[in-house]
């Protein structure tokens, strides 16, 4: 697969997850404006979005939970923003990604979940107004 081809599938893989209004706020906050975050953009669609969300083995929902519990685990939190709304996309509910965290809370701690929690409640409010829109 070259790299075009790569970079196609990768772009049509991340509108599918965070939905087309989404994918064309973030391009125009965060990438469009600036060529290094361009660049960081094109090899994320290659590399991530392009190589390892299409390949076979797990569906979308559960990549999609994956990614939400490492970001909990190692503090990551304006990535949790990001895979918390592809997360909701693919079907997980507010209640789920809540009860995911709090379990989380005896393995990784009490302080890394907080920090999710405030995080996930902002993003929840967020969808729910979108979506009223």
């Amino acid at each position: 697969m070259t790299k075009d081809d790569l970079h196609e599938k990768g772009l049509a893989m991340r509108t599918a997850l965070f939905g087309e209004a989404f994918e064309k706020r973030l391009n125009a906050g965060t990438y469009d404006a600036d060529p290094m975050m361009r660049k960081f953009r094109d090899v994320a669609l290659e590399n991530v979005f392009g190589a390892l969300w299409t390949r076979p083995g797990l569906d979308l929902k559960t990549r999609t939970l994956v990614c939400v519990v490492t970001d909990v685990a190692t503090g990551r939190e304006p990535e949790l923003a990001l895979h918390l709304r592809m997360a909701l996309r693919q079907g997980w509910t507010e209640d789920e990604l809540t009860e995911t965290m709090l379990h989380m809370s005896g393995y990784v701690g009490v302080p890394l979940i907080r920090e999710a929690m405030l995080a996930a409640s902002k993003v929840f409010a967020a969808v729910r107004a979108e979506q009223a829109d």
